[in-house]
């Protein structure tokens, strides 16, 4: 089964340019399958041997451990995934994942700040004493472009100087999938990044011109998601923001404050990188005020 799951990553990779993320969230959950059948089983399972009966066993068990039921959703999506390319590569006569339903899930609201408590994260690494460090600059210019672009952490992350456009105001995302869209980016975050490439200092390793990270950690190397991490806790504390405030919370203040002002909601999932409406309607429950201000002005017998 290990063999047929490695050929289903490489294609993953070579055939449908899935990021290095997905490649490993799809090898976790097809080696926890593999596991899981070869406890039942006493030994590594043929996959053509398996049946829907077993994966229903198998569902049951992540229940049981306490996974969420959208990680289960997930994991079952990809053994559908592997199976379909089974079919496709010949070794699988049947999907047998394909009768599972997902469990049920109800849609957690996105938490989101408000716009005084963006003012408030945002200016945290200009506080006293800060402002005139190197790495103040850098946090300040992060954090105003992911909130100006709503980026997620990997976008901003993987940015290199060639992606940006001052003249235009406009960025070049790389997206999930390695899918490219034009985001654009405002004032604030412009200045906030202009100040930061003027003290940015480069490692030798890394490529200088148009390659070159915009995000760097002190020892001029490209920034990760993880240090992104760290570095908005600490602001989060000293902001006294909301415990639940994660780097992922911008993106989702981002589409809130749009939403909320009227932008359409095609149009935010443009600027998300959304393939699906679907994904992009759950930040529609903040609109609910203004909508019914809307309505109270306009509806003739609303009052």
């Amino acid at each position: 089964m290990h063999r047929h799951i490695a050929k289903f990553l490489r294609h993953l990779d070579a055939e449908r340019n899935c990021s290095p993320h997905t490649i490993k969230a799809y090898r976790e959950d097809l080696f926890s399958l593999a596991d899981y059948l070869a406890d039942e089983a006493g030994g590594t399972p043929n996959p053509d041997s398996i049946t829907t009966v077993e994966l229903r066993g198998y569902v049951a068990a992540l229940s049981e451990a306490g996974f969420a039921k959208a990680s289960i959703a997930r994991r079952l999506a990809s053994v559908r995934s592997f199976y379909r390319f089974g079919q496709r590569d010949g070794w699988a006569k049947t999907n047998p994942a394909a009768p599972l339903r997902n469990p049920r899930k109800g849609r957690k609201l996105p938490h989101f700040l408000t716009t005084s408590e963006i003012s408030r994260l945002l200016s945290a690494p200009l506080q006293k004493g800060k402002a005139k460090s190197k790495l103040s600059s850098r946090d300040q210019a992060l954090l105003e472009t992911l909130y100006s672009a709503g980026l997620r952490v990997s976008e901003v992350v993987g940015m290199d100087d060639g992606d940006l456009d001052f003249d235009q105001g406009i960025l070049r995302v790389r997206g999930k999938g390695r899918k490219e869209r034009i985001a654009p980016i405002g004032s604030y975050a412009c200045r906030a990044l202009q100040k930061w490439l003027a003290v940015r200092e480069l490692s030798p390793k890394e490529e200088s011109g148009r390659a070159a990270p915009v995000f760097t950690n002190r020892f001029g190397t490209r920034l990760t998601t993880r240090s992104i991490g760290r570095m908005l806790e600490k602001y989060i504390q000293e902001s006294g923001l909301d415990g639940r405030t994660s780097p992922h919370t911008l993106r989702h203040s981002f589409a809130t404050h749009l939403l909320d002002r009227g932008a359409d909601i095609r149009s935010v999932q443009e600027l998300l990188g959304h393939k699906s409406l679907v994904t992009t309607q759950i930040y529609t429950h903040v609109s609910t005020s203004s909508l019914r201000k809307v309505y109270e002005k306009a509806h003739p017998r609303a009052g």
